[in-house]
């Protein structure tokens, strides 16, 4: 009776798993979709708590509270200009889980002699796939988190040794099927997958550890599914599947966003440092047009259509409330204001729409891409907040930039456009941006989350 109220506990959790994920498509229902995916997750732990091979509770206990320990303050009190790397983080978390769990498993399995070949396959592709998520992880949380350099490290015949270490790694877990009890075959596998995990993410540049995340998010996932098999718990294979598969999607996406391929993303920086020329298709040397609060205040109060695009900048700010809070003022002098969202603005996708939906803004102002590109050339100004490379012109018209072909926001369509920005600084590409010296183009620099308190005030006054 107790085997079948698991298995049926473990099927109610993967509904809500798999409703939640539907869920968690839209924005409006994106709050509904992580509530049924918690309450899925405690009825699968409660479910496995009642598991028969559990002799002890005194160090789940332990683990449990340490757990909620640590968990809390990262869910609570982690800013969300600091979301990115707390992900790269707990997935980081998650893989030690999974590649301990398989280091055990073996451990237990070899002394007792209980060691099948079906049973060393899936815990080899559990601590593989484990191992180099934990370090790639690591790895990818210190340059998001400015603890490593931003940039590609690379070294000569970097791409022939990654792929020499990954051929070492084959070659281990073959052996491991053809033989499972040598352990130090075992270990070795083990140690040259953590360091895969360091050199697949070293090289790779800070602004495309959104896409370096989400992919070893799959990779979690998919050791989370080795786990499954290797001590047959059907709720890890159904969850590590769901995991595996969204990551990959949305590392495509992502990819596809900033027309880039997956070679690009992964292998680009591979071998030696990036040559490429970081003021091509850049700004020609125009100046930049400064403006103070008051005169950008103006054109706002007495605009019909308003786009505001917030970017980064806006995130470090923190300054989504008083985003928010000029739109609401300029509604109430009677403009229309929607706020303009790229798929990979901020550092993670959905950044923007988790902060400005924080701040109270309403759903039906956020708009996508696709469908904000054809309002800008109507609006009266474009309000960048913070943004750089997913509002460069040079992505269209400009065919020697860097970041041709990338899609990006038409606000250079826009009657008059207002860019609020600290300095004259590049992206994190490190291309100059067209817009900036657009003779419609205003400048507002200095903080952005201040700058939108001056405009809110001067608009209040206009």
């Amino acid at each position: 009776m107790t085997e079948t109220f698991i298995q049926v506990a473990y099927l109610i959790a993967a509904f809500l798993f798999i409703t939640a994920l539907r869920a968690l498509g839209r924005p409006e229902s994106a709050r509904r979709g992580m509530r049924l995916a918690a309450t899925g997750m405690l009825i699968a732990v409660i479910a496995t708590l009642l598991h028969a091979r559990i002799v002890t509770y005194e160090w789940i206990i332990v683990g449990a509270a340490v757990g909620a320990l640590v968990g809390y303050p990262l869910g609570m009190w982690v800013p969300m200009t600091a979301m990115p790397q707390r992900i790269a983080l707990s997935h980081a978390f998650g893989a030690l889980a999974a590649t301990l769990v398989g280091i055990g498993e073996y451990a237990h399995s070899w002394s007792s002699g209980e060691l099948t070949r079906g049973h060393v396959t899936a815990l080899g592709f559990e601590v593989l796939l484990g191992s180099l998520t934990v370090t790639g992880s690591l790895m990818a949380f210190g340059k998001l988190q400015g603890v490593l350099p931003g940039r590609p490290l690379t070294f000569k015949f970097q791409n022939a040794a990654n792929f020499l270490l990954l051929g070492i790694v084959a070659l281990c877990l073959v052996y491991l099927i053809v033989d499972p009890s040598v352990a130090t075959i075992f270990a070795v596998m083990t140690v040259v997958s953590l360091l895969v995990g360091i050199l697949l993410v070293l090289p790779i540049g800070g602004a495309d550890m959104p896409v370096v995340v989400s992919l070893l998010n799959s990779y979690a996932g998919l050791a989370a599914v080795a786990t499954g098999f290797a001590i047959d718990n059907n709720i890890l294979i159904i969850v590590g599947a769901l995991d595996g598969a969204s990551g990959f999607i949305l590392s495509v996406a992502m990819s596809k966003a900033m027309n880039r391929s997956f070679s690009n993303v992964l292998f680009g920086a591979f071998g030696s440092p990036s040559t490429g020329d970081a003021n091509a298709g850049g700004n020609g040397g125009g100046e930049m047009s400064a403006i103070n609060a008051e005169d950008a205040a103006l054109r706002l109060a007495y605009a019909d259509r308003v786009v505001l695009v917030p970017g980064y900048g806006l995130a470090v700010a923190q300054a989504q409330h008083q985003a928010r809070e000029l739109g609401d003022l300029i509604e109430k002098r009677g403009g229309d204001v929607r706020y303009a969202i790229h798929p990979v603005a901020g550092r993670m996708p959905g950044h923007m729409n988790v902060l400005l939906a924080e701040a109270g803004v309403p759903y039906d102002k956020l708009v996508e891409m696709d469908e904000i590109n054809e309002r800008f050339g109507n609006a009266d100004v474009a309000l960048v907040v913070g943004a750089n490379d997913v509002v460069n012109p040079a992505a269209r018209t400009n065919p020697s930039s860097p970041i041709f072909g990338m899609p990006v926001l038409n606000v250079s369509d826009a009657k008059s456009v207002i860019v609020l920005k600290r300095g004259q600084g590049t992206g994190f590409s490190g291309v100059e941006n067209e817009l900036f010296v657009d003779p419609k183009t205003s400048m507002l620099f200095g903080d952005a989350r201040q700058s939108l308190i001056d405009l809110g005030v001067q608009v209040k006054s206009a």
